[in-house]
């Protein structure tokens, strides 16, 4: 199994030399509903404190527009009724505009806010990160073609990762009582079919995958619990060391769950 490592220190401590001391790069964090909205502001929080972007855009919800006073970098686009993001096409262009995108959750579960995610992972030129309800709504409409997208991250939970493989009708399923290199060999061979890039928690390990390359990291080796891997706090580190290491998504995907 050449294509399966075990990590249980940051093998590419080098990449961290890579994030530039000038501000630079534009990222666009997306999410938040009518009634919630707190981790998008969050995450852009988190990123600003931590890493030198330029520009950190949040997009929101335009239900949100009189709820929120004016600020740098946030962009409002059209809701539903219920108050979540309303159009596709809107969608994709407010990720096409950033280096790189983080699709952070808190979207609400509906039908046509759905359809605009998973349109904005089609379609989307841009590198686009997933995580939390994000992936649901995109496992609930037709992820074939996301997973094909090679710009497209998914950090998703272990039965997000299993809706996602039964919703493409993978010949190869994932349960929980499989072993550790059974998992691994079907991310190796999921992720030399599909481009997409998938990271996910298994039996106590953070697992990477992309090109058939699989890397895992034990989780008290991280620093994170379980509850913590999901605030989106690691899906937004990772989406920072690729952005400075484009290309390179397992080393620096590793170096983001050690730093």
């Amino acid at each position: 199994m050449d294509y399966f490592e075990k990590y249980d220190a940051n093998p590419a401590e080098e990449l961290k030399w890579n994030v530039p001391e000038k501000r630079m790069g534009t990222v666009t964090i997306a999410g938040g509903n009518g009634q919630n909205f707190r981790t998008p502001v969050k995450i852009a929080e988190y990123l600003g404190a931590n890493y030198p972007l330029e520009h950190i855009n949040v997009v929101l919800p335009d239900v949100l527009q009189d709820k929120l006073p004016p600020a740098p970098g946030l962009v409002f686009l059209k809701s539903t009724e219920s108050g979540s993001f309303a159009d596709s096409e809107e969608l994709t262009r407010a990720s096409e505009v950033a280096d790189y995108s983080i699709f952070i959750g808190d979207f609400s579960k509906n039908a046509v806010t759905g359809r605009a995610v998973a349109s904005a992972c089609e379609n989307s030129a841009s590198p686009l990160l997933i995580t939390r309800d994000s992936v649901d709504l995109v496992a609930e409409n037709n992820p074939e073609k996301a997973l094909i997208n090679d710009k497209v991250v998914f950090v998703a939970s272990a039965a997000q990762l299993q809706k996602l493989l039964h919703a493409i009708y993978y010949p190869r399923m994932l349960t929980l009582s499989q072993s550790l290199v059974q998992v691994a060999e079907t991310l190796h061979k999921l992720t030399l079919s599909y481009p997409a890039g998938i990271v996910t928690l298994y039996s106590g390990q953070i697992l990477a995958a992309k090109d058939g390359v699989v890397a895992a990291v034990p989780l008290e080796k991280s620093g994170y619990s379980p509850i913590m891997l999901w605030s989106g706090e690691l899906a937004a580190k990772i989406m920072a060391m690729n952005l400075y290491n484009p290309n390179n998504f397992i080393k620096a995907t590793l170096c983001a769950i050690f730093s």
